[in-house]
């Protein structure tokens, strides 16, 4: 869904369940990390994270914009659009929006490279980010020497 379907998307629901147009701006946001949607006091725009379409739905999409026009009617009626007053409460139940948003699911970790070396004399396993200068470095336990045994793909440092 582009930006421009997102606000007839948004114009209409405006028509339809709060018998108001939306005269404002609405919009994709993918800065949004932690919140399904924001409305901006300042110029009266709609902002969504673009995450709640992707990973939820259509459905849930609706729920936030729903959501953020009862802030948007209310603070143009010259209401207080906070989720503590009645009247938001009240506006919510009535036109069916989320009260909150599902939380974004989070992404899956890429594996890292992981430098493993081994010292000579104890045998002492050593799992680095960065690849290390054996002639400077030695064993933390018996001082032993180091040698550059193999690179290891894993998601975590392997123990």
């Amino acid at each position: 869904m582009t930006n421009q379907e997102l606000q007839q998307l948004v114009e209409r629901i405006s028509l339809e369940s709060f018998g108001k147009p939306f005269r404002h701006r609405a919009w994709f946001n993918a800065r949004l990390r932690t919140t399904g949607g924001r409305y901006q006091f300042k110029d009266h725009s709609i902002e969504i994270n673009p995450k709640m379409l992707t990973d939820y739905g259509e459905a849930t999409l609706v729920g936030i914009i729903k959501h953020e026009l009862c802030h948007y009617h209310l603070h143009l009626a010259g209401q207080s659009g906070q989720h503590r007053t009645r009247a938001f409460r009240e506006l919510l139940q009535q036109v069916g929006g989320l009260r909150f948003a599902p939380a974004p699911k989070q992404a899956q970790p890429k594996p890292r490279r992981w430098q493993l070396y081994v010292c000579q004399h104890c045998g002492q396993k050593y799992y680095r980010a960065r690849r290390i200068d054996v002639s400077k470095m030695v064993c933390g336990r018996c001082h032993g020497r180091l040698v550059w045994q193999k690179t290891v793909v894993a998601v975590q440092r392997p123990r």
